[in-house]
């Protein structure tokens, strides 16, 4: 037994050689394609089940994809769409986490997000993106 599984874990990997695999966007594909299929379990909702069969075909697709090239630059693309997304969630997070040391403000000139400390009363700010100085009371 032991002996067909490490062969066909050869032949499976051979058949991978040169082909795409998985990435961030195909993870994010399979996810939108689960949440589709649990709410297509709902009854009116039932016309879901032709979008997520055909994100999963897509994803299969990616998958087993020879261009890798194209499928990288798909990549590429879904990262720089998400990307404020998911900075704008860091910051929350880190507000949050340093919320009793830490105030954070916005740059007027560049609109960089500034972290300057709390309880130091009013203080020249000096912005490291733009070099603009700020007056800030903390």
């Amino acid at each position: 037994m032991r002996n067909w599984l490490m062969r066909w874990g050869q032949r499976f990997s051979r058949f991978m050689y040169g082909r795409y695999g998985n990435d961030q966007f195909n993870l994010f594909l399979t996810v939108v394609c689960v949440l589709l299929l649990l709410l297509s379990g709902v009854r009116p909702l039932y016309v879901l089940m032709l979008p997520s069969a055909a994100l999963l075909v897509w994803t299969t697709f990616r998958c087993y994809s020879k261009n890798i090239a194209r499928r990288r630059q798909e990549n590429e693309r879904f990262l720089r769409l998400v990307r404020p997304i998911r900075m704008w969630f860091r910051l929350q997070r880190n507000k949050w986490r340093d919320r009793k040391s830490f105030c954070y403000f916005k740059c007027k000139h560049c609109r960089a997000v500034l972290r300057v400390p709390k309880g130091k009363g009013t203080i020249d700010v000096t912005c490291p993106r733009c070099q603009k100085i700020t007056v800030k009371k903390t």
